[in-house]
């Protein structure tokens, strides 16, 4: 395009070039004329002046065809680049969207899969808690008809002294303790009375636990509906607690028995709830109960009482463990001096033996193989020969 304004600007220059000419020529011719220039001139001049024009004309026309041309051209080659950069831009944008279109397919096709994998896993987990749910119903069912079995249970006092029996025993097995070794069961004191527990201590000394616990009136307290009821069997379980230390405190077996005893009786609270609901509800009653000689233990106090008295007896026994390794020592100390007395004695035999078997195998024996040297020499110089017996026997003579 600027190539052919460039042609259409020198053609217009070169036609303004020719007419100025022209015009010069002409001016000179008028002023020649009117002078001395005769009238032939002057229409000789016209007649350029009008060729001029006429060719200047022409030369416009063509210039301005030829621009038009060259435009023509111009503008057909832009259009065809154009349509190329287009063309171009068209199959980058296609192959783009292409590109596109095969990774949202892609990303599509992956939330698919996870949305699918999402549903079976929901499937599953909501089998999983349905069957939970189910596991957990059956187990409340369960949990609630052995509650009411042992509430049931719980009702009549022997079973709950074996409920305790049983509870105080998983205590002692958790705590180390073998029965008829560390604790006994049920035997008689020689004082009278037969407590539920008999540890031995150190020294010969031995400490009571009863288990026998009253319940009754604490489970009328659980079922009762009212405030009152409530208040009235809270108050029965308290005095029954009571009543139970009074009896423990006046046992005779803590004290008339032959082997000595701790001056104090365990009582055992089967539940850690109920060591707690009675401090709450009568804080007193463990002081008081102290003051009688009488010790409350839930399983857990139970289990730190019984490592201290484990600990104690197990210290016990490694004291007298250590008394009696004295003693073995003493008795191996002296038939250590005994041995060695011995040994040193054999020593010197020994000795005095090793002095006349080096005298019997030195001065001794050189004395006696002189003589057999110089029977020998005499053979030889004689030319005795020996025969093979013989010489067998002179050898082990030698």
């Amino acid at each position: 395009m600027s190539v052919v304004l460039l042609t259409v600007g020198a053609l217009l220059a070169l036609v303004g070039l020719t007419a100025a000419l022209v015009t010069v020529v002409a001016a000179r011719a008028r002023r020649r004329e009117a002078v001395f220039v005769p009238e032939a001139v002057a229409a000789l001049v016209e007649q350029v002046r009008a060729q001029a024009a006429a060719e200047r004309d022409a030369a416009v026309r063509a210039a301005l065809e030829q621009a038009a041309v060259l435009q023509r051209e111009a503008l057909g080659a832009s259009l065809s680049a154009g349509r190329e950069e287009l063309t171009a831009k068209k199959d980058v944008i296609d192959a783009r969207l292409e590109q596109v279109r095969t990774e949202v397919r892609t990303e599509l096709d992956r939330v698919a899969g996870l949305v699918a994998q999402l549903g079976n896993v929901t499937h599953r987990s909501v089998g999983e808690v349905t069957a939970a749910l189910s596991a957990h119903a059956e187990s409340t069912a369960a949990l609630a008809r052995t509650t009411q079995g042992l509430r049931e249970a719980l009702a009549n006092s022997k079973t709950r002294g074996q409920w305790g029996e049983r509870m105080a025993e998983d205590v002692l097995r958790l705590a180390g303790f073998v029965e008829n070794v560390n604790y006994r069961k049920q035997r008689g004191v020689d004082g009278g009375g037969i407590p539920d527990f008999t540890f031995p201590l150190p020294k010969g000394h031995e400490l009571y636990m009863d288990v026998k616990f009253p319940l009754t009136a604490y489970l009328r307290f659980l079922e009762a509906g009212t405030e009152a009821e409530r208040s009235a069997h809270r108050e029965a379980f308290l005095r029954d607690v009571r009543i139970r230390v009074r009896e423990l405190s006046s046992r005779e077996y803590a004290r008339n028995g032959k082997a000595p005893s701790v001056d104090y009786v365990l009582l055992f609270l089967p539940n850690e709830t109920l060591g707690t609901f009675l401090f709450e509800q009568d804080p007193a009653l463990f002081d008081d109960a102290l003051g009688q000689r009488v010790v409350l233990c839930t399983p857990m106090t139970l289990f730190a009482l019984l490592g201290v008295v484990r600990q104690a007896y197990d210290t016990f026994m490694v004291e007298q463990t250590s008394e009696e390794i004295l003693r073995v020592l003493a008795g191996f100390e002296t038939q250590w001096g005994k041995f060695v007395g011995a040994l040193d004695l054999v020593g010197k035999r020994l000795e005095s033996t090793q002095k006349a078997f080096e005298d019997l195998a030195g001065p001794r024996r050189r004395q006696l193989e002189r003589p057999l040297q110089r029977l020998s020499a005499l053979r030889t110089d004689r030319g005795i020969t020996v025969a093979e017996d013989d010489a067998d026997v002179l050898e082990l003579g030698a």
